[in-house]
């Protein structure tokens, strides 16, 4: 197996740069001719500049304007970052040791870069502010629910944990507020069939084989609401919101279900409440039971009228 090249760049706001190999096969005559071709997205003007301020490098340094097309090369370089709306919380820590890092994720700030969300992300902000620039999650939460996620510090410990996660060996228990109903019969378990299509932004539950189940229990209630725990036994995506919602009592603050709203990316009122409360598991290096529970509240239970509001 070839081994893959290290950057030449360092990374820069926690991320790292953006490599393309070059094909082995084509007719151009410059590597600027074969960037506009194969970066539609970004104007050729850019890729002038980047080109003449040393922003797109090989091996070598950096490459000339002009240089002619080398095939089966690499070039690096930073790609430009969309404009963000600050994300007005705090990423609480809790628990920290030489391989691991557990924080609370707040409401509307997403786990990994992506799309529209890249300094504005947990991952970016705690290798910042951190100075861990190896760092990386194990998993992942929704942008829109807040709670427990665990990050791996030492890399040579990542495939023990993170292989925790794609085995489903870690017990995690979420809380949830919805309204109360009283005719519905509870504890009980949800299982269906949830599918996620490409650049479709709702999951939705189809007839078939059920690949997604949860454990849905109540915990006490008051003034038409809920506070429920829930287990999820598989990781679909939207999987417990789903599941509420195909019980009557969607989560407060969704936007997604049962109707898909359009809420700007800057609101950060009524935010979904849903949190990931605890992750337990057996240690892989250490052999250990370990547990992590949140130190957050949702806010519609502990203080309705401000939710509300």
């Amino acid at each position: 197996m070839r081994r893959r090249q290290k950057s030449p760049l360092p990374k820069r706001h926690g991320l790292d740069p953006a490599r393309l190999r070059l094909p082995e096969d084509g007719d151009w005559g410059t590597i600027r001719d074969h960037l506009v071709e194969r970066l539609p997205r970004v104007d050729p003007t850019r890729i002038d500049e980047l080109l003449r301020d040393g922003g797109i490098v090989d091996l070598d340094g950096p490459i000339a304007p002009d240089a002619p097309y080398v095939p089966g090369g690499a070039v690096w370089f930073h790609r430009d970052l969309p404009v963000e709306t600050m994300v007005p919380f705090d990423i609480t820590i809790v628990h920290r040791d030489d391989d691991l890092l557990v924080v609370d994720k707040p409401h509307f700030l997403a786990t990994i870069p992506r799309g529209q969300h890249i300094l504005q992300t947990a991952l970016v902000r705690l290798r910042r502010e951190l100075e861990l620039p190896e760092l990386i999650p194990a998993h992942r939460l929704d942008r829109a629910t807040a709670g427990l996620v665990l990050f791996i510090i030492n890399p040579a410990r990542r495939g023990a944990y993170q292989t925790m996660f794609h085995k489903r060996t870690v017990r995690k228990e979420y809380e949830a507020i919805a309204p109360f109903d009283p005719g519905l019969t509870l504890p009980r378990v949800v299982r269906s069939r949830i599918i996620k299509e490409k650049h479709v932004l709702a999951a939705q539950e189809v007839d078939g084989e059920p690949n997604a189940e949860t454990s849905i229990e109540l915990l006490e209630h008051r003034d038409g609401l809920g506070r429920y725990r829930l287990r999820p036994l598989t990781g679909r995506t939207h999987q417990l919101r789903l599941h509420m919602n195909s019980l009557g009592i969607p989560i407060l603050g969704d936007d997604f279900y049962p109707v898909l709203t359009d809420k700007p990316v800057d609101d950060f009122t009524r935010p979904l409440q849903l949190l990931a409360a605890s992750l337990e598991f057996i240690d892989p290096i250490s052999d250990e039971p370990r547990r992590f529970d949140t130190t957050r509240e949702l806010q519609a239970w502990t203080d309705p009228a401000g939710w509300t509001g």
